[in-house]
Order: structure tokens, then C-alpha cells, then sequence
């Protein structure tokens, strides 16, 4: 199968769309949106998952690939375009791309990776007979107030905390401040919300912390941060802020510690997903899914450059330690 690139849209969102026009004559064509940037660890979890249910993407199946690159309002002229062309699936990520996709089809099955109650953004029904077009796969998401508190375990005299935020990410962002506001408190912690949705807002977030000498930062789970990590984990170097994230991808970019749910495994549950309405099944008669395997990494030597000790009980509750 020939694979050719599909020009950005003039945003400069770009799309890769992996499939020819032969091959979407003689094959199911998905189309996999994400509003973060590529990540190949959940693609290859995703193709994964289609593999248990008997589908390999070039031989049986064609898969569309379009990043949003965190430009959360070009997402309804991409998935129009994916109905346009009458993809048999669409899998999105992110509540911004959802919003997108159920906007634009109530027949296309979609498929999604949530961190949010898909019940309370009236995306499904409900968990176990969701109803309608849309099914998918929830992240355990309340997740903020206890990154606060396994960052306060590390800094138990931190008196001044902060929250980094993409404000365009609504939802994400109220439900994540709403959280931390309230563990901030509980802990004693003056805390400060910081938004940011570009690269350059990023930068000025950390100078704002800086100036409001927080000594602590959480950085919300949120697609276009997590595309900007080597920004946001430079930073926190600089300025020698333990932070702690979302997603293990920014430990292993040399963050402090991360603590969420494994994303590869909640993207092998919906290629799973996909591969069963592929072969049929109604997205209304498959309950929504909950990934709840969820990871504490911890950077020992981000803990080291930043002087810090990271407590021996703390590091024996860490699936994973960087050294």
C-alpha cells in the first residue's frame, strides 16, 4: 500500500493520512484523531489492540492518522473531512476532539480516550449501555489532588504551590482546578492557577512562578502541555521548580515525577474496541471501558540536581524509578 502525506491545513495542523485510494475501495478506512501531538508508544498500543480482534492496519485495514497539535479550533474542519469521506470509524482522543466528532455524525461510529466522565459531558448515556454512535475508553482522571499530595511528600515545608493549566481545554482545565484548589487547602497551600495555550504563554507562566515564589508545581494532564513537555520540563529545570506531571512521558523527559494512568494501555482498549465494531458491534451495546492501571515515576536524578530527598517510603510505592 502506497502511504503519501496529506498537505497541514494552512493552521499548520498537520495530518498524515496513511492510505490510498485503491485501498480504501477494499478496506475499512479508521480515522484516528488525536489533539495532542504524535506519540508512538499509544499508536503502536492502538495497532496492538486491532491486532487482537484480527486486524493489521495495511493488510486489512487503513488507518488515517491527524494531529491537532493542541489547535483545539481546527478540530471541526478535520473531522468534517473525515465525514466527508465516510470513514468507517473515528477514534478520538481528548474531550476537545469528541466535542468535534459527535458534533459532526451521529451514524460514524467514534471510539474515545477520555480523562473526563463521559456521562457528565453527555457524550455517552451511560458507562454500560452508552447509547448512540460514541463509546470508548475512560482514563481515571480525579487524579490532581493527589499529585499535589505526593509532591507535598516531597516538599513538606512548601508553603506556595502552582498549577499549570491550558485554558482552551475548558473542561480539563476546571475540573483539574477545581481538584487541586481543594487539596491545596486541605495541605495548608497557598495555590496559584497559571494558564497557558501556547509556547510563549508557557514561558511566561514561569516567570509569573517565579515572581510568586511557588516552590511547587503540578502541570495539568492536557494534550497541547503534554506536546510542549521538553518546554515545560527545561523550564522547570532552569528555575529548579519541582514539578510533578500527568503522564510518564515527561519523567522520562527528565521531570520530577509523573503520576497517571498508562495511556498505552487505555490506547490497546480502544484499538480493541475498534477491531469489535469493525466486525459489527454496535458502539450503543458496548459499555464504556475504564483503564485504571495507574503509574507513580519518580526522576532520581531530576531528585538529585534539584538537592532533594525523595522519601523511602514514596520510592517504594514508584512503579518505576529513573536513575
Amino acid at each position: 500500500m502506497r502511504r503519501r502525506d496529506l498537505m497541514a491545513y494552512s493552521a499548520g495542523i498537520a495530518i498524515t493520512w496513511v492510505s490510498s485510494a485503491r485501498a480504501q475501495q477494499r478496506m475499512p478506512v479508521i480515522g484516528y484523531l488525536d489533539s495532542g501531538s504524535p506519540e508512538p508508544d499509544r499508536v503502536a498500543a492502538f495497532q496492538r489492540g486491532l491486532n487482537e480482534t484480527g486486524y493489521v492496519e495495511g493488510q486489512n485495514v487503513a488507518i488515517e492518522y491527524l494531529w491537532a497539535q493542541g489547535q483545539y479550533d481546527r478540530l471541526p474542519g478535520i473531522v468534517a473531512d473525515l465525514v466527508g469521506r465516510q470513514v468507517t470509524v473515528i477514534v478520538a482522543r481528548g474531550v476537545p476532539t469528541v466535542q468535534a466528532a459527535k458534533a459532526a455524525t451521529a451514524t460514524i461510529p467514534i471510539v474515545f480516550t477520555l480523562g473526563v466522565d463521559p456521562v457528565q459531558f453527555g457524550f455517552v448515556a451511560s458507562l454500560n449501555r452508552p447509547g448512540g454512535n460514541i463509546t470508548g475508553v475512560v482514563l481515571l482522571a480525579e487524579l490532581a489532588a493527589k499529585r499535589l499530595d505526593l509532591l507535598h511528600e516531597v516538599l513538606p515545608t512548601a508553603s506556595i504551590a502552582a498549577l499549570l493549566v491550558n485554558p482552551t481545554n475548558t473542561a480539563n482545565a476546571e475540573a483539574q482546578t477545581t481538584g487541586l484548589r481543594d487539596a491545596a487547602q486541605s495541605l495548608g497551600l497557598q495555590l496559584h492557577v497559571l494558564p497557558a495555550s501556547s509556547a510563549s504563554e508557557i514561558d511566561g507562566a514561569f516567570a509569573k512562578l517565579v515572581e510568586l515564589r511557588a516552590s511547587a508545581l503540578v502541570v495539568a494532564g492536557d494534550p497541547f502541555l503534554t506536546s510542549r513537555r521538553a518546554q515545560i520540563v527545561a523550564l522547570a529545570a532552569r528555575h529548579a521548580v519541582p514539578a510533578i506531571y500527568a503522564w510518564r512521558e515527561f519523567a522520562a523527559a527528565g521531570g520530577l515525577m509523573s503520576y497517571g494512568p498508562d495511556l498505552a494501555d487505555g490506547s490497546r482498549l480502544a484499538g480493541v474496541y475498534t477491531g469489535k465494531i469493525l466486525k459489527g458491534a454496535s458502539p450503543a451495546d458496548l459499555p464504556v471501558q475504564q483503564a485504571v492501571k495507574i503509574e507513580l515515576v519518580i526522576n532520581l536524578k531530576t531528585a538529585k540536581t534539584l538537592g532533594l530527598t525523595i522519601p523511602l517510603n514514596l520510592l517504594a510505592r514508584a512503579d518505576e524509578v529513573i536513575e
